[in-house]
């Protein structure tokens, strides 16, 4: 059945709501990518024609072909992005989870880098009016108040999105035709003989391309977005906005060949402000900041996210997420907000300037892209492509991506290795918390919870043993229905006998479709012992004490269940009995002998489990009435252990 959040009517007002959500990040590009591309260099007509056609043809290949119209249709039940891609097909190789969480920390990483660069390079713009104005003050604040307000939600800022956008792809196209005006034959360079000439023949032609990649750094969110939008208004709105992009870079190119022609340009002119007059200039840049914030907020939402959905498919430990609007989709994540806030002050502080920050911009996004043209084929496979169009979409882009990934290697030195160790610290985070609940629930052991029903239904009814509980829950991670953890088992009958009335028994398995919410109940002892597991998609708030609460209301309504106390003089007067909730906690024992490599990630997964949000608060627990139990976890015990008795 169809989510009605999946359902996107394509029309104006959707489009509009795609221009602000979607394209902040690739429609900001001309602020930097023109300059980028001739700083510093002789300015020649096969240079501006080279870059221009370069340009041209990487907004075509990579964002409208690749993404456009290809990727999106990789929708999981309307949900986009790499982690939605890789729910759609982990069941069919384990192994992809590789490709996802290098995708997804390089996704990350540039949601640390897009707001310095894109506010930096509009606030610059003030240095025309005034070269002595220091701009790292304003740019500071600019960012630290936009992730301040985070917490508030932006809900009502939001609205204005979409008309700001409109605004600046108006003013793209405005200047980009005034000056094109100057030089008709500019648009020559649409002709990719130019971008050939430009790689090929042009000395150091191929090391363009690190700076080219820029104009297309935003592609990931469009596909990261298709649940915001849906796919007909994205690639309307794509039409209009490639139009006004390209129209403005040509501007850039004619005003560039009429000014600087022969000339090297200076690394601190910007051809995007130099564009416009002087008295329009302060208009200009107040309306490139606004464009500017917005792509901040677009990828600082993509990070929280990205974050969630990764959570819930176990690759990131669990945090804090809050909801501070009810406007669908948005969700705050406050250690990811100043994680996020850190890294871009940073780099602010770091970099000094736009033109600095180029150098670290791009490398990272390039491993993203790789990883989904490899996700992107995996599921072609599985959709049963023909191999030829599979191995043709693999030849192709795998050959421009690796291009623009050796290209961007250049910056490595320059600054490029920031955005390389920024990825590699999320990764590992990633890796560690997936791999150490992999070994960890390699060894949880499970048992037939048949053969232990009637023992649990005679401590229900054995009163020389005091009432833990009147109902009594535990998380259990077996996705079989027949199975239970031998620590639950240990917990109610060893550990300290635990009598209740009612055992229940909850499992949670997220599903990869985005917004599946189901329950099943299975009764294994009526009135005595009950399992429910919950069918959640990957991203569905897992608040299970508020869906365990529906789900008895359900069975109470059915006449399934009766849970009023069964103490005689409660039960006189219909009180309901109490519910307790047991989360086991396991830590690792010291009797473990495990590799170096396995110590090193156990070690790790539980530094971060320290960290993250106890599991009562991850699942949205009544923590009044939750007891949290202790267990040592055995993974791989001494295989021999020598000791000798003596009797002297």
């Amino acid at each position: 059945m169809e989510h009605s959040a999946y359902r996107h009517k394509t029309n104006l007002a959707g489009m509009l709501i795609a221009l602000g959500i979607i394209y902040g990040d690739i429609g900001t590009s001309p602020l930097y990518v023109f300059k980028a591309i001739l700083a510093e260099k002789v300015v020649t007509e096969e240079l501006v024609m080279g870059g221009l056609s370069c340009i041209f043809w990487t907004l075509t290949l990579i964002t409208t072909v690749k993404y456009v119209t290809i990727t999106l249709n990789a929708d999981n039940n309307g949900e986009g992005g790499i982690f939605s891609l890789y729910a759609l097909i982990r069941r069919f190789k384990s192994t992809l989870i590789l490709p996802a969480v290098l995708g997804g920390a390089a996704l990350l990483a540039d949601g640390m880098i897009t707001p310095p660069i894109s506010v930096s390079s509009a606030i610059e713009g003030l240095q025309i009016l005034n070269p002595d104005i220091p701009t790292i003050p304003i740019v500071v604040t600019i960012i630290s108040l936009l992730f301040i307000l985070q917490r508030v939600g932006t809900s009502v800022v939001g609205k204005t999105f979409g008309p700001v956008m409109l605004v600046w792809f108006g003013m793209l196209a405005f200047f980009g035709v005034f000056w094109m005006r100057e030089n008709p034959m500019i648009i020559k360079s649409l002709n990719p003989w130019y971008a050939y000439n430009l790689l090929v023949n042009f000395k150091n032609g191929f090391w363009f391309l690190g700076a080219v990649f820029l104009c297309t750094t935003g592609a990931e969110a469009l596909y990261s977005d298709l649940g915001h939008c849906g796919k007909n208004n994205i690639r309307f709105s794509w039409t209009f906005v490639k139009i006004c992009l390209i129209l403005n870079y040509l501007g850039q190119g004619a005003w560039v060949l009429k000014t600087h022609s022969g000339t090297v340009f200076p690394e601190e002119i910007n051809p995007f402000y130099q564009m416009m007059p002087i008295w329009f200039l302060p208009i200009g840049i107040v309306i490139a900041s606004l464009a500017a914030i917005i792509a901040s907020q677009a990828l600082i939402s993509g990070s929280f996210t990205l974050i969630s959905e990764a959570i819930r498919l176990n690759i990131w430990p669990k945090v804090k997420i809050k909801y501070p609007s009810e406007m669908k989709g948005q969700l705050y994540v406050p250690s990811a907000n100043w994680l996020l806030l850190t890294g871009c002050l940073v780099i602010v502080f770091y970099f000094q300037k736009s033109s600095a920050m180029e150098a670290a911009y791009g490398l990272a996004i390039t491993l993203a892209m790789l990883m989904t043209t490899y996700l992107l084929s995996q599921y072609l496979i599985v959709k049963r492509v023909k191999s030829v169009w599979i191995i043709l979409l693999l030849v192709v882009y795998l050959s421009l991506e690796v291009s623009f990934f050796i290209a961007n290697l250049v910056k490595f030195s320059h600054g490029g290795w920031v955005s390389i160790v920024i990825s590699a610290l999320i990764m590992a985070v990633m890796w560690v918390w997936f791999k150490g609940r992999k070994i960890k629930n390699r060894y949880i052991t499970f048992t037939p919870i048949n053969e232990h029903i009637s023992v649990l239904k005679r401590l229900s009814n054995d009163k020389s043993v005091p009432k833990f509980a009147t109902h009594l829950v535990y998380l259990t991670s077996a996705d079989s229905r027949d199975q239970i953890e031998s620590k639950i088992l240990y917990s109610i009958l060893q550990k300290q006998p635990k009598r209740a009335d009612i055992y229940w028994f909850v499992h949670i398995h997220v599903e990869d479709q985005p917004y599946t919410q189901q329950y099943k109940v299975d009764i294994l002892a009526e009135n005595d012992v009950i399992k429910v597991e919950f069918r959640l998609g990957f991203r569905i708030d897992q608040k299970i004490n508020l869906y365990f609460r529906k789900v008895v209301e359900e069975m109470v309504a059915a006449g399934e269940i009766d849970i009023t106390s069964r103490y005689a003089s409660l039960a006189e007067k219909n009180i309901t009995g109490d519910f307790r909730f047991v989360v086991i906690k396991r830590h690792l024992s010291y009797e473990n002998e495990l590799s170096v490599y396995e110590n090193l990630v156990m070690d790790g997964y539980f530094m971060l489990d320290g960290l993250s949000l106890p599991e009562d608060k991850a699942f949205g627990l009544d923590t009044s009435s939750v007891l949290i139990e202790k267990v040592p976890l055995v993974i791989a015990p001494p295989k021999e252990i020598r000791l000798k008795r003596v009797y002297k």
